[in-house]
């Protein structure tokens, strides 16, 4: 059987491309037009291909980097391959994939983790602290997290809005997932305010972090 092409894909794409859906991924800083669901649809029929991923990755489309990110091997990737693709990614649906269905399955994710913390660039940076919320609910022996908090409490108000979710995601996993630093990571969401007055849909869970930690302590009976 033929292998599928990268000119085939995208021509594939570009028909599943809706403009309404490209207007409401614009209001999130999305730049494609294709339902998500439909592109999943593609991947489960493309199933795993790692150097066709590599390809629609390089093609720049964000459909088609999304695509990439589903029929992927994530342990194919080296760790300078993942540095450059994260630095690469600049729309929030790819960049957060990226993190969470590639780097994060990565053997070299730790070490990744480190160094974005520490990065100048806001966007890079808050794929570090992406990897150090999941760290802080499956791996917080690597962490320091009193240590944490303190950078929270200190540069969360002004950090840039990707690192300023991501810093806010870390404190509230603090919060949820160990009940000896509870008040600390409420008062400091308290005090900060940060994500107050998020909208939010009936249903969800707020993003400001002390009601999202009580909401997932009452609703897990910690």
């Amino acid at each position: 059987m033929a292998e599928t092409t990268v000119a085939e894909v995208m021509a594939e794409l570009a028909e599943l491309d809706d403009p309404k859906t490209r207007e409401v991924n614009s209001r999130h800083g999305d730049d494609h037009g294709v339902n998500l669901t439909r592109l999943r649809a593609v991947a489960k029929r493309l199933r795993t291909q790692q150097q066709l991923a590599v390809e629609l990755w390089e093609t720049g489309d964000s459909a088609a980097r999304l695509l990439a990110l589903l029929i992927c091997r994530p342990k194919d990737f080296d760790r300078d391959e993942l540095d450059a693709m994260v630095r690469d990614a600049r729309t929030p649906k790819v960049h957060d994939w990226l993190v969470n269905y590639v780097v994060k399955k990565n053997p070299h994710s730790e070490m990744l983790r480190v160094a974005w913390m520490a990065d100048p660039d806001s966007v890079v940076a808050s794929a570090g602290w992406a990897l150090t919320a999941d760290r802080v609910t499956k791996a917080p022996d690597v962490l320091d997290l009193p240590a944490l908090l303190d950078v929270v409490d200190a540069e969360m108000r002004q950090a840039p809005d990707r690192l300023q979710w991501a810093m806010n995601a870390c404190l509230a996993q603090i919060g949820i997932a160990h009940p000896v630093y509870r008040a600390r990571a409420i008062e400091i969401g308290e005090r900060l305010e940060v994500l107050k007055d998020y909208p939010t849909s009936p249903g969800c869970t707020s993003p400001f972090a002390p009601t999202w930690i009580t909401a997932m302590v009452n609703r897990q009976g910690w």
